[in-house]
């Protein structure tokens, strides 16, 4: 297994760091690590650095030394935005979390027209909070070096803008009423931005559709099964990931 990572301001350009703080808590208290094991420092925005533990002090301070020069992991070639309708519940967060851990580099939440769950005022901002929160802890569970981007609240009309801006974009639907292609064979670009929107559980609307579609979205489906919108997103940023090489 990789060694576990924390996330830092600014990767020092030092040999020797503290990690202190809640990171510095969570590597002495949670993870209990010990003189010797190796750790990964990131700004989570693709710089980071190896190093060793020098000593754990207290309750929240790891002393890391050895530490390598910066590297910086490349951006990917094809970039992977989900847009996200909003689910009930913690559903989201679960959205989050697992399209982070699958390696999905972008997620727009979005109020879709028939979302139950609407994000206002100060709940709005606690809910978006909790996402990006999220995304943040799922990259470092993952070991991951460069996180996740999650957007502010999107509207269907911000929502087009971003699908008429890629290099390919596609709305998950399934309908017996309207044509589909398998996202399992549709035509990817080689590199760029790929968009796909999962709508909420009571489906992307028509006007959304329409909306979508005119903004040069496809209409593409995963298989005879219907997932639920927590899961969607998901999957299919594992299918592209592997079809653009990214898993390969």
């Amino acid at each position: 297994m990789t060694a576990p990572v924390f996330v830092v301001e600014q990767l020092p350009d030092a040999p020797e760091f503290v990690l202190d703080g809640p990171e510095g808590r969570h590597a002495v208290s949670v993870k209990r690590l010990r003189t010797g094991e190796e750790v990964v420092l990131t700004d989570g925005r693709g710089r980071w650095a190896q190093g060793v533990v020098r000593s754990a002090e207290g309750k929240d301070r790891l002393v890391v030394g050895g530490l390598d020069p910066v590297h910086e992991e490349p951006a990917p070639a094809v970039r992977i935005t989900v847009v996200q309708a909003l689910p009930k519940g913690d559903r989201g967060e679960v959205a989050v979390e697992t399209m982070t851990e699958t390696g999905a580099d972008g997620v727009v939440p979005w109020q879709a027209a028939r979302c139950v769950t609407q994000w206002k005022g100060d709940r709005g901002l606690k809910s978006l909070a909790k996402w990006r929160s999220t995304a943040r802890e799922a990259g470092k569970q993952s070991r991951r070096v460069r996180f996740p981007d999650v957007a502010d609240l999107a509207t269907t009309k911000q929502v087009a803008a971003l699908l008429a801006a890629a290099d390919f974009a596609a709305v998950l639907h399934e309908d017996r009423a309207c044509d589909s292609e398998a996202l399992a064979t549709v035509a990817l670009p080689d590199a760029g931005e790929i968009v796909l929107v999962v709508g909420p559980e009571g489906g992307v609307s028509p006007d959304e559709l329409a909306a979508f579609t005119a903004a040069g979205a496809r209409t593409c489906r995963l298989g005879p099964s219907v997932l639920r919108t927590s899961t969607a997103g998901t999957a299919a940023t594992a299918l592209l990931l592997g079809r653009t090489g990214r898993w390969s």
